[in-house]
């Protein structure tokens, strides 16, 4: 027996088999505790996101000289269209007051301050936020509003600024992880119960998936906690999604092809085995794509899109090594009854061969050209979409599907006080020097006002008040402004920081990550691919079919987006995240059929093979990819619009890949190349087949 037989063997052996469900078992007893206190070891602080080598993160970092404590401010901002009244700002007075109680408020109360038209007030409220970033938020932002509306019913109240923004998107994300986790495994349980039509059968898959997230959950917290591993709000949700998703994914393949040897194999030891031995290549190529693609995020500037790249890979490799050795050591021990009602008894016919993918794929065979042509070029007509792509970044209100009362008090607080006033800019330099770099920055176009600077250790720092929103180009464009003034002042070393600083900041650094990841994951999923296929036509052709899709997707979600959701824009990192997913998970689908397609090939010639490979492969490849999709969709139902348009994009992408990509562009593709499809390998320099058991060597395409 080969090593890779004997290795495959090994879940499912005899007496192994055993072994491996109790390694599994005490695995879960150890790594559940510690799964639980993931989302305690999340960093969800501005810092955890940004890039790491940015000015406007150096000026956080340096800013903890002037304030020890780490703060937000919030702002509560007052209106009253006719006028803001003495008893109104003998109440604001009060209710500053108060706001020095509420928890997790330090420093002084800064207000009220009336506005110039005289119909509003504001009052900023600093608040200490904890290591988290978000915990300490919500209840002082609560604290806040209950007071301030307690007074008089004719004037608005509003809690907004970095503070107000900050606990409505706590809000968004909170209980994130129990939300996607029932959600998810409600779809995943409801379309394995369609796939198999078995009252039984599902509960394997799904119980090796959730083995798997439990286990890599543990391994997360135990890095985060321990190695300095960063784990955020968005890594720990799609962590979720992402291993349940590919993990079943991996078990629908792998049981579909158990289901299949159980008809050649009286023994299901063997079976298994054997099944294993088939698929288990391809399940081990699919998952270091996915792999591998996510460590290629671990180069990216954004922290928030670095740190996501091992938490994903993390989790796939988990679920890879659960779906190889746990799965089959459950189906083993269960027997053939697991598939009741219709357990594949030995020796009948596959039913595969003559279903609906057979018809599918000799349809397709008849008339190759014209149909991979067609599909090319409707997939190039979603693209088109790409113009109303618009990944400048989102607003804070475009950041929310909904709104709040921190975007509502934004409004009113640009309305009547400059844009600026809730966020300003923060400008540290060196204390000689300050008062040049002072001088520079009132000077700048775009600044209304700068505050007294503080001392210490000899730096100094100060804010800037600009009088455009943080969110919007213009504010971005005054930062370059403001950067260049104090920039420019001798021996200052003056950096410049605050909101649109980091709006700024992430953006450049996101378009560098485009420019940077989007090729490496590209040539890194090609190498993969020529290996396993050992080939180089059909890894350029199966690259160049998804990188279309994604185009197709990225354009139809994009047109969705602004004609029928009406969202503002998407985040910056919004292509590349979608790119990685897409490609990552997209060429899954490629590799479970072209895997099989050259086993078929070898017996059956390229032609013949790829339908044959389509029947086989096509009713599970579809399965997966409605779960797969489906799972991603989920991201949908929270009230933040990236993690709305990523849920949204990659699961439209994973459905085209599925029902249109791989069953019919790559199947025509590879039946109109024919045996070339495998340059330089044997396989294509053997004779073209006409038919099963036909070979025509004199004829040359």
């Amino acid at each position: 027996m080969s090593p890779t037989r004997t290795l495959a063997a090994l879940p499912c052996g005899r007496r192994s088999k055993w072994a491996v469900v109790v390694l599994w078992l005490l695995l879960v007893v150890v790594a559940g505790p510690l799964a639980g206190k993931l989302s305690g070891a999340e960093d969800n602080q501005a810092s955890s996101w940004l890039p790491g080598n940015a000015e406007s993160t150096k000026v956080l970092d340096e800013q903890k000289t002037f304030q020890p404590v780490t703060t937000l401010d919030a702002v509560v901002v007052y209106q009253r269209p006719s006028g803001i009244t003495p008893q109104d700002q003998a109440e604001a007075q009060r209710d500053a007051a108060a706001f020095a109680t509420a928890p997790h408020v330090v420093g002084p109360v800064v207000g009220p301050v009336v506005s110039q038209d005289g119909q509003a007030m504001q009052t900023v409220v600093p608040i200490e936020i904890g290591t988290s970033g978000w915990n300490n938020l919500s209840p002082a932002v609560d604290q806040l509003r209950s007071v301030a509306n307690t007074g008089d019913l004719g004037m608005a109240t509003h809690v907004t600024g970095p503070g107000g923004v900050g606990a409505d998107q706590s809000k968004a994300f909170e209980g994130i992880d129990s939300t996607l986790l029932t959600a998810t495994v409600a779809v995943v349980v409801i379309l394995l119960l369609l796939t198999y039509r078995s009252p039984v059968l599902w509960i394997f898959p799904l119980l090796s998936a959730g083995v798997s997230l439990a286990v890599s959950q543990a391994v997360i917290y135990l890095l985060a906690k321990h190695a300095g591993l960063t784990v955020n709000a968005q890594s720990a949700g799609i962590l979720i999604v992402l291993v349940l998703g590919a993990g079943t994914d991996y078990a629908l393949l792998l049981t579909a092809r158990y289901r299949e040897e159980l008809r050649r194999h009286e023994d299901r030891h063997e079976a298994m085995a054997q099944a294993l031995h088939r698929a288990g290549p391809a399940i081990l190529a699919s998952s270091a794509t996915v792999i591998v693609s996510m460590l290629c995020l671990t180069v990216a500037e954004m922290n928030s899109t670095s740190g996501l790249g091992p938490v994903c890979a993390i989790g796939v490799l988990v679920a890879l090594a659960a779906m190889l050795t746990l799965l089959p050591a459950l189906l083993v021990v269960m027997g053939r009854w697991v598939f009741w009602p219709v357990k594949p008894a030995y020796g009948t016919a596959e039913p595969t061969r003559t279903g609906r993918w057979a018809h599918i794929g000799a349809s397709i065979a008849r008339r190759p050209r014209r149909i991979w042509i067609t599909t090319g070029l409707a997939l190039g007509v979603c693209a088109l979409g790409l113009t109303s792509l618009n990944a400048n970044g989102l607003t804070v209100a475009g950041s929310f599907t909904g709104k709040p009362d921190s975007v509502v008090g934004q409004q009113v607080l640009a309305d009547h006080f400059p844009a600026g006033t809730g966020d300003p800019l923060s400008v540290i330099g060196n204390a000689g020097q300050i008062p040049a770099v002072e001088a520079a920055v009132r000077g700048t176009p775009g600044i209304s006002a700068t505050t007294p600077p503080a001392f210490a250790n000899g730096r100094a720092f100060f804010q800037a008040v600009s009088t455009d929103r943080p969110d919007s180009q213009a504010a971005k464009d005054t930062v370059d402004r403001v950067r260049d003034a104090a920039h420019a002042v001798p021996n200052a070393d003056a950096k410049v920081g605050g909101g649109a600083a980091i709006n700024l900041d992430a953006g450049r650094a996101a378009a560098h990550d485009n420019r940077v990841i989007i090729p490496l994951v590209l040539g890194v999923v090609l190498i993969i691919l020529g290996l396993l296929l050992r080939a180089i036509v059909a890894p350029l052709v199966l690259i160049a079919t998804v990188v279309l899709s994604y185009a197709a997707a990225l354009g139809i979600s994009a047109f969705v987006f602004e004609h029928i959701f009406h969202f503002s824009g998407q985040d910056q990192a919004f292509p590349l995240f979608v790119f990685v997913f897409l490609v990552a998970l997209g060429i899954d689908y490629n590799i479970f059929l072209m895997t099989r397609v050259r086993e078929e090939t070898a017996r059956r010639g390229t032609r013949d093979g790829a339908v044959t490979g389509l029947a086989a492969t096509g009713g599970v490849i579809t399965s997966a990819g409605l779960i797969l999709a489906s799972t991603f969709a989920v991201l949908g139902t929270l009230p933040a619009t990236g993690f709305a348009e990523i849920g949204f994009a990659v699961a439209l992408g994973v459905l085209l890949d599925t029902l249109v990509v791989r069953s019919i562009l790559v199947t025509a593709i590879t039946v109109d190349l024919d045996r070339h499809m495998w340059w330089p390998s044997r396989l294509s320099k053997e004779p073209t087949w006409t038919a099963v058991g036909s070979p025509d060597s004199s004829r040359v395409r």
